[in-house]
């Protein structure tokens, strides 16, 4: 190898030396989420592109719980930023699905109630802007709130909301009639009756196998009394 060659490695080597003695490595630690980019910095920065911007702050957000040598717990994140990372990744792909995934099966999943809450909140918000493309997450907040945070008032709020405001029949009908089985899991056997009743009598059950199971529901309930029929 040419001398001046060497030379240099050397004092590449011995320049690399002092560095590393003057400025010691750190042990790796977490990052707090900043707030998202405003609508305003985004349009100049995306020309435009804010379909194209929003995949690439859901790879951001996605990313973040995992930094350079170090793995966040979700519970350890903060979930204020996190709501208004997604909310804003929404306002610039509407028709995105990524955010809701995200707060349902994602940071819903996390131990710890009040993030749960948070999360199962913004999906129902999100929700009744466009309910016929979002109603899927719509039905896993109530199941998360049914099933995990074992709060059946909440689990049926959700459930009455996807009825009432998920009216496409593209939405099938198993969402539509999550209501009716919650409320008789509270014993709210009138509310059920009456539910699934208006249900049969609507015209909207047509196969036939369906029908008969939902009748015979109808008439296990009526042989039962909720609080106000006591």
């Amino acid at each position: 190898m040419p001398i001046p060659v060497v030379l240099i490695l050397a004092c590449a080597l011995l320049w690399q030396t002092i560095w590393s003695a003057m400025y010691p490595r750190t042990h790796p630690g977490a990052e707090d989420l900043t707030e998202p980019p405003s609508a305003a910095s985004i349009r100049v920065s995306s020309l435009d592109e804010s379909v194209a911007y929003a995949k690439l702050m859901n790879l951001t957000l996605q990313a973040h719980d995992n930094q350079p040598g170090i793995s966040l717990p979700f519970r350890h994140l903060d979930y204020v930023r996190i709501e208004a990372w997604l909310g804003r990744i929404l306002e610039l792909d509407p028709t995105g699905q990524y955010p809701l995934l995200a707060a349902s099966r994602l940071y819903g999943t996390v131990d710890d109630p009040v993030r749960q809450r948070r999360m199962l909140d913004f999906v129902q918000r999100q929700f009744l802007a466009d309910p016929n493309q979002r109603w899927q997450w719509m039905a896993h907040a109530a199941y998360v709130a049914r099933h995990q945070l074992r709060d059946l008032p909440l689990a049926a709020r959700f459930a009455e909301s996807l009825r009432l405001h998920a009216t496409s029949r593209q939405v099938p009908a198993w969402a539509r009639q999550m209501e009716i089985f919650l409320r008789a899991d509270m014993n709210e056997f009138d509310t059920a009756r009456v539910l699934l009743g208006a249900l049969l009598a609507s015209g909207q059950v047509t196969d036939p196998s369906e029908y008969r199971f939902l009748a015979g529901r109808l008439t296990e309930l009526e042989t039962r009394r909720g609080p106000a029929g006591k």
